[in-house]
């Protein structure tokens, strides 16, 4: 049965509460560049609706998202999923007392 214990990497201290993507988009790309929700949206090619949910924190960003804003405005795609993952990691870790699962004993 394979271990699952042993970290691949050095263990880092997980952020506790990361601030979600959306919010770094907003302050970061859109405020500088005094766009609004609105322009941006265009400049992305996709709805208004969608990019205000994920601006505000209400939607998470996709893949499909990341490459958008990598083309238009810079960041890297990567960078961005990462600060996602970070945000929906601390997000499971802060409700893990809610998920009833006991460990597997063979």
């Amino acid at each position: 049965m394979p271990k699952f214990d042993t970290p691949a990497l050095p263990a880092t201290k997980p952020m506790k509460n990361p601030t979600h993507v959306g919010s770094f988009i907003r302050a970061e790309i859109l405020d500088p560049l005094s766009l609004t929700v609105t322009d941006a949206a265009a400049i992305l090619g996709v709805g208004r609706p969608a990019l205000s949910d994920l601006l505000n924190g209400r939607s998470d960003l996709t893949a499909n998202m990341a490459l958008r804003i990598e083309k238009a405005f810079g960041p890297k795609m990567d960078h961005l999923m990462r600060m996602q993952l970070t945000y929906q990691l601390a997000q499971a870790r802060a409700r893990a007392d809610e998920i009833k699962v006991k460990p597997y004993a063979a």
